[in-house]
């Protein structure tokens, strides 16, 4: 990397740091490939020097390299290497009844909760693309997605523990589902596969009664995580005073999963969607007081990020709004247009590529 003048740009060089202005708006992100109309937006903007990637890191060495040991891999080196071990738990509680507690809680304290103190995390796990179908793998990514949210929430460390817990129990209930009905659209599901699903909340509640040691809050986030605070959730109906707190934060980890992995039946979103999502309902069926800090921190979190939109226009994340606006404003590539999603309904963010 190294410093260069913006009069002494060229297009084709590579941008090797993200720039921000005074207003902490990207200007343009780390890796943008720079054209004629990025360095005279340079000179417009008054930005003396820019920091680009030299020979050695466009080599194929780095590259190759780069790809090897970046953070992104060893989250996913370390998400592989827990999965079978999640797998065994959920299969154990399917042939036996039984949970090896001890066994999971050092799965939860040794990887997972490190996993969720990864600043990438939220990216990691949109890039890692499994199937939801496998209760184990969603189970797991809400474990993660837990954890990240009591970090957001500033849990101490035990309760962040427990939290994440009920995130890889929240759907053991599931451990008594037939294949069959693990790998059908919950949408179509009617008679008695309704009634299974609806009551794999109650069986997962009967299944963590029977071992020592669990909270009452990892037990009611396994039987209340497909509540709403408004009573129209599931399993009974619950509303805002009757949930209890880790199912109101889990049910968030759970939605955010769901809506942006590919599933049977389902097309895999954006986070963006996820987003504009809990915006829409955090006053209704969702808790604010989870929603506000979330919504706060994973919008931090992409900023900066590369888009394309549904008009084929591509763009970074800019900014978003001082309220809690569903949508960013997107810096369109190749010129100075600031577009604010809010306004522009019909456009929409079709690919998210992370920073």
């Amino acid at each position: 990397m190294r410093a260069v003048s913006v009069e002494d740009l060229k297009p084709g060089m590579i941008l090797a740091r993200t720039l921000v202005n005074d207003d902490m708006v990207v200007v343009l992100s780390e890796d943008t490939l720079l054209t004629k109309a990025h360095i005279t937006r340079l000179t417009f903007l008054n930005i003396p020097v820019v920091y680009i990637k030299d020979e050695y890191e466009l080599s194929q060495n780095y590259q190759t390299a780069s790809s090897i040991f970046n953070r992104g891999n060893a989250f996913v080196k370390e998400y592989d290497s827990i999965i079978q071990e999640a797998r065994g738990i959920f299969d154990e509680a399917s042939k036996t009844g039984n949970i090896p507690l001890a066994e999971t809680q050092d799965m939860v304290k040794e990887t997972i909760a490190p996993l969720a103190r990864n600043s990438g995390a939220i990216d990691y796990l949109y890039e890692l693309n499994h199937r939801a179908s496998d209760v184990y793998n969603h189970s797991l990514r809400v474990s993660i997605l837990a954890g990240v949210i009591a970090k957001w929430m500033r849990f101490k460390r035990a309760k962040t523990r427990e939290l994440i817990l009920a995130g890889f129990f929240h759907d053991i209930g599931k451990s008594k589902f037939p294949q069959r009905l693990l790998d059908k659209n919950i949408n179509t599901l009617q008679g008695e596969d309704y009634e299974a699903y609806i009551r794999h909340t109650v069986d997962g509640q009967h299944i963590l009664n029977d071992i020592e040691g669990l909270s009452d809050g990892i037990k009611l986030a396994a039987m209340q995580h497909h509540e709403r605070m408004d009573g129209t959730g599931f399993p009974f109906g619950s509303t805002s005073s009757d949930i209890h707190e880790y199912a109101k934060i889990i049910m968030i980890a759970d939605i955010y999963d769901n809506i942006t992995t590919e599933r049977q039946g389902y097309v895999k979103q954006t986070p963006f969607a996820a987003i504009a999502y809990l915006t829409e309902n955090m006053y209704s069926a969702l808790d604010p007081e989870v929603c506000v800090p979330v919504l706060t921190h994973i919008k931090d979190a992409f900023l900066g990020s590369r888009i394309t939109l549904n008009n084929g226009d591509k763009g970074i994340i800019a900014a978003y709004p001082n309220d809690f606006a569903a949508y960013p404003f997107v810096s369109i590539m190749d010129s100075d247009e600031l577009i604010n999603l809010n306004e522009h309904p019909e456009l929409t963010i079709i690919e998210y590529n992370p920073k």
